[in-house]
């Protein structure tokens, strides 16, 4: 079964060898420099932007960190995304979702500069992917997805792709990149309303899990020889863990994997390319912001 498992991990790491030569190259007054909002103190949320920062750090990336009390306003959040804004030393600027609900993301993610939301997830940005421009700083799961498809080798024109979700974060900006022109994929996006959804699954030539609902894709919705690639993270009880539950994905991965010509594990799989997206985005606004881009 392990050559036809997708190592998210290795793949990450090429890129951030890469990202780290590149910036070596660079000759400047100031390293890139992005900044990390958090509110609150979620345990998930915590170690994720810790990930994200201990990557910055190998690649040669400055971290900021701004941390919020739980029960922070919008005027609060409001006034630092400006700051940042305004601050020429910022390239970059994360928002670390999910927010406390008094607090409203989407206007919180569309109050980021454009050329600093690395993350992808302004209205300003989707509309510059949807037009195809090359100036958009792509939402990194669904670029990091995009990645490992191409970096797996996995072909794309003309293949049937299937998208199991719709959210702005994963579903929608993925069906906008995989329609692309150079990656030419005839894209179907299902999600909870969709009808015959274990049919349409098994027509699929690269398959896409993310709804965030553990062994949701089962043996009988993949088509043989399929790449199918699991966004999913969520943790299931386990008794045998220390911590007393374990992390499965979307698709019931020991009942899928040998059906397919590529699969990504959970975890292991899409996660550290999102990260590593993350830093070639932030490097490309500070590129931007020195005019070497």
């Amino acid at each position: 079964m392990q050559g036809n498992i997708i190592d998210g991990n290795a793949v990450a790491q090429s890129i951030h060898q890469e990202l780290a030569a590149e910036l070596k190259k660079i000759s400047a007054s100031r390293p890139p420099c992005v900044a990390f909002i958090r509110v609150g103190e979620d345990p998930a949320s915590v170690s994720y932007v810790k990930k994200k920062q201990s990557v910055a750090e190998a690649i040669g990336i400055k971290s900021r960190m701004h941390i919020l009390p739980q029960d922070a306003d919008q005027k609060t959040l409001d006034a630092l995304i400006d700051s940042l804004n305004d601050d020429d030393g910022v390239d970059a600027m994360l928002i670390q979702a999910p927010l406390p609900k008094q607090l409203n993301e989407r206007a919180s993610f569309n109050r980021v500069r454009a050329d600093k939301d690395v993350d992808g997830f302004s209205s300003a940005n989707l509309g510059l992917l949807c037009q195809e421009d090359g100036r958009a700083f792509v939402a990194c799961t669904p670029a990091g997805i995009v990645e490992l498809i191409k970096r797996s080798g996995v072909p794309t024109a003309g293949k049937k792709a299937v998208v199991l979700g719709r959210s702005l974060i994963v579903g929608k900006p993925l069906a906008l990149l995989l329609m692309q022109k150079g990656i030419d994929a005839t894209v179907t996006v299902c999600h909870s309303k969709s009808e015959n959804l274990a049919e349409i699954c098994r027509s699929a030539d690269i398959l896409i899990a993310a709804v965030g609902r553990p062994d949701t894709i089962k043996a009988g919705m993949v088509k043989e020889g399929a790449c199918v690639i699991d966004v999913g993270i969520n943790r299931v009880s386990c008794a045998e863990k220390k911590s007393g539950y374990k992390l499965v994905g979307d698709v019931d991965y020991e009942g899928v994997a040998h059906l397919c010509s590529k699969i990504t594990p959970v975890p292991g799989g899409v996660g550290p390319m999102t990260v590593a997206i993350l830093m070639r985005n932030t490097l490309q606004a500070y590129k931007s912001h020195l005019g070497l881009a």
